[in-house]
């Protein structure tokens, strides 16, 4: 078929003039036909024999691959999902619908197609039942079986390529990493093995590695556009985001229709302040895939876009689907409650983000006593004492500022600020000093008892200087060319006697806003990953009062140490809390600061939009329209609303 697709055609015409029923004939025309370049004649021919075998399953096979010649990859996608819903034995299937997922940059509907693939064509049961088990997500079970597999066939790399599957659901990096190197020297070749392994370094934030592994995989499949989603997306984790732009664009011009790659451009604009790019890219994300949740939430999240009309009856109709995912119903109701509001529309607005809350909640894990226990132990571990003990350990470089406190408390804009003076680089949301706090304490799962902040007190002078060290060569990467640079990562208000320890001249800033403001502001924010106690009035309150509590245990033990800039202060003075930064960070006034609307650089987080903008006083107030609904939230935060332990000191 592949080298003489013109006598494939012929023959099967012969055969069908003697027997117009044979839907073997009938495929063989089809497929040669498409071969030959007529991808539209194949399409006519392949729906009138399915007009006389209804459900078969290679003629449905090759339908899609007809939508495929023809440019349209998202109806080939429907097809063969309806197929598949039918035929679940049909391994074709899966393999070309795994195909279509990962140039579509849908890594886990990918993975999820390639194991339905692996299992409907496993010869060993056992592999196959490893199999179902991890379909049906009971990665418990699932590891047990594969490891017993995997003990007993050590060269199996099917077996091996789904344990680190079960490893990376797991969030063991590193097993799921030596799992798919041991894939890798037994079968150099399996690129889909090797496409996990770039995956997993690209998590592990081992960048240069990553890379490698993607430029191998591309000279070795070119025309395989999941590798260059990957590679993009590389790119942008490295703060090349320009580069990252022309990719996603050179992708989508050869395969336009691609909703999740759409996405991820649009992301990678809005992060470079192309905003008229980006709702382009979002808009086409919506019609190339109408019920994709997370295109209508893009839109929303950029705070400057206000729905119409017709907006919303897109998304109520979505709702309406009973099929769509959890992860597209949850969007669509945060969307839908941006849109609401907008409207002025506050209860039905507040249903909407209860309901997106509630889906996103069940489908996280928090548990609001465990952090308030770690909390617990990091107030009795350190003291005055500890710090006076060790002046002096650590990397001496003054190079981070350190820029933390709750999420959605004006940190976004602290760092342009500070950004937008001459000696300090911009970067992101680092994840460093919090992966550091992880390793050092030794858990490999969640359950595991945590060894941190206890071992820092067994650290030598010489271990606690390489760990500054260590962060401050792992965070290189994402500067640029000046001396000072910063770290957003607002969860470190909980390491900052780890960061006090390791890197004792750097700069601390603990960005804070009114409690109710802050709290619905996170409620009614859809966080891309992360930020779990958000989606629970009561859980926000919990976690802020935790927040306050901790931040005063670290001004008593640490004096001085940390500067508190409350966002309202902000908004009434800005000159005076923008000199008042800069002094407690050694460094000079510049104009530019104050004027940060004007500076010209990427923002990752939910207020890119608003940092390129002058500072207004109307938001400060908005969480008032919903007050009626808000009660459990300020009930919660009744000890810094009205106890001894306030959030403006």
């Amino acid at each position: 078929m592949a080298e003489s697709p013109g006598e494939a055609r012929d023959a099967a015409v012969r055969r069908l003039a003697e027997r117009p029923d044979d839907p073997l004939a009938a495929l063989v025309r089809a497929e040669a036909t498409r071969r030959l370049g007529d991808a539209g004649a194949a399409l006519r021919l392949v729906e009138a024999a399915l007009a006389l075998h209804a459900d078969h399953a290679p003629l449905e096979l090759e339908r899609a691959r007809c939508h495929v010649a023809l440019g349209d990859e998202a109806r080939a996608r429907k097809r063969l999902e309806a197929l598949l819903k039918r035929r679940e034995d049909f391994a074709p299937g899966w393999k070309a619908l795994a195909d279509l997922r990962q140039r579509a940059g849908e890594e886990e509907g990918a993975a999820e197609a390639a194991r339905r693939h692996a299992e409907a064509t496993i010869g060993s049961p056992e592999l196959a039942r490893a199999a179902e088990l991890l379909r049906r997500g009971r990665l418990g079970h699932a590891e047990h079986a594969l490891r017993q597999y995997v003990k007993d066939h050590p060269t199996d790399v099917s077996g091996i390529r789904l344990l680190a599957d079960v490893a990376l659901r797991l969030g063991v990096l590193e097993d799921a990493r030596h799992l798919l190197e041991r894939c890798l020297e037994l079968a150099p070749d399996f690129n889909l093995a090797r496409h996990d392994y770039a995956n997993v370094l690209l998590k592990q934030q081992q960048y240069e590695a990553a890379g490698r592994e993607l430029e191998r995989l591309i000279a070795d499949e070119p025309e395989n556009p999941s590798h260059r989603v990957l590679q993009a997306l590389l790119h942008v984790r490295t703060g090349r985001l320009e580069e990252a732009c022309e990719l996603y664009a050179d992708i989508l011009a050869r395969h336009p229709r691609q909703a999740k790659v759409q996405l991820s451009y649009g992301h990678a604009l809005k992060t470079v302040g192309r905003r008229e790019d980006a709702v382009a890219a979002y808009r086409a994300a919506v019609s190339a895939q109408p019920t994709l949740g997370e295109a209508y939430w893009s839109l929303a999240n950029l705070k400057t876009v206000r729905f119409d009309g017709a907006d919303i009856e897109a998304m109520q109709t979505a709702l309406e689907d009973e099929s769509i995912s959890a992860h597209d119903r949850f969007h669509l109701q945060f969307a839908l409650g941006k849109a609401l509001e907008d409207a002025r529309r506050y209860d039905d607005a507040f249903e909407a983000y209860a309901a997106g809350n509630a889906l996103r909640r069940e489908t996280v894990q928090y548990d609001p006593d465990r952090i308030e226990a770690e909390t617990d132990a990091l107030m009795a571990f350190f003291s005055r004492e500890f710090f006076a003990e060790r002046e002096g350990w650590g990397d001496p470089r003054p190079d981070p500022i350190f820029i933390v406190g709750m999420p959605r408390s004006g940190s976004t804009l602290q760092e342009q600020i500070l950004a937008s003076h001459s000696q300090v680089d911009g970067t992101f949301e680092l994840p460093d000093i919090i992966s550091m706090a992880r390793r050092l304490s030794g858990k490999r799962r969640p359950g595991d008892r945590s060894a941190y902040p206890e071992i820092l007190g067994s650290l030598t002078r010489e271990e606690a200087a390489a760990l500054g060290a260590e962060y401050l060569e792992r965070t290189r990467i994402h500067r640029g060319g000046a001396p000072f640079f910063i770290d957003k990562m607002p969860n470190n208000f909980m390491h900052i006697g780890l960061i006090k320890l390791i890197l004792p001249n750097a700069t601390i800033i603990d960005a804070r806003r009114h409690p109710m403001a802050c709290g619905f502001s996170n409620f009614k924010q859809l966080f891309a990953r992360g930020q779990n106690f958000t989606y629970s009035l009561e859980e926000i309150g919990r976690y802020y009062v935790n927040y306050v509590r901790l931040m005063a245990f670290w001004d008593e033990v640490l004096p001085g140490g940390v500067l508190r800039v409350i966002y309202e202060d902000v908004v009434a003075d800005i000159e005076t809390q923008v000199r008042r930064t800069l002094a407690h960070a050694g460094l000079a006034f510049e104009p530019q600061c104050v004027e940060f609307y004007s500076t010209d650089r990427a923002v990752r987080t939910a207020s890119s939009e608003q940092v390129r903008q002058p500072i207004y006083a109307t938001g400060l107030e908005q969480w008032r329209n919903f007050e009626p609904h808000l009660s459990p939230l300020a009930t919660a935060l009744r000890p810094v609303l009205e106890g001894d332990l306030r959030w403006d000191e």
